[in-house]
Parts: C-alpha cells; structure tokens; sequence
C-alpha cells in the first residue's frame, strides 16, 4: 500500500483507495498528538492496538483495542495516543490523504 504524507510527528499511515473511499491505516508511536482539525465527511475507525484519547465537539471518549468511532462531518476533533496505536480509518471522499506515490510522481 502507499504510504501516506502526514504533517503530524510521530505518525504514520498507509492508504488503501477506491474511486471514492480512503481506508487509511495509521500506526502512532507513544505520545503523538493529532491537532484539532475537521473534514467535509463522515469518519468512521477501529482500533486495533493502543489507547487513544479522542475529543468530538468538545466531547471526550477513551478509546481502547476493538472500539469503533463515529466522527460525523464537520465535526471538530483531535486525539491524543499515550501508547503506541494502530487505527484504521474510512473516509467517505476520495482524496482525504495524499499518499509519497502521488507526490513523486509530480
């Protein structure tokens, strides 16, 4: 799978795309800390390994091996990851993460 370009230290993530999804698979090493940020879509994840402290709108959930999370369109959100984690994520658009294939090939 392509690697995805990631502004965040301490993450990473593989892209899976079809015509109009992303399924994004993120690995995050102890400590690494997404910003507060929101998308056009739905955002639907699992989590695989790890703890993840997630904030929706101002509402915090402690997320845990085998949870699932709902982050609705427009929705603010950031998270927080105490341990190393492993997620994936569905994004309902085509073209939520740029992948280092995609980059090069400009």
């Amino acid at each position: 799978m392509p690697e995805a370009i990631t502004q965040v230290k301490g993450i990473k993530a593989w892209v899976l795309q079809s015509a109009a999804h992303q399924l994004v698979f993120f690995e995050m090493e102890p400590h690494a800390q997404v910003p507060v940020h929101s998308q056009s879509s739905p955002q639907w994840g699992i989590m695989l390994k790890g703890k993840m402290r997630l904030t929706i709108d101002g509402k915090t959930h402690f997320i845990r091996k085998g949870d699932e999370y709902v982050i609705p369109a427009k929705a603010k959100h950031h998270a927080t990851f105490p341990s190393k984690s492993r997620v994936i994520d569905f994004f309902s658009e085509k073209a939520r993460c740029n992948t280092k294939s995609l980059r090069n090939a400009n």
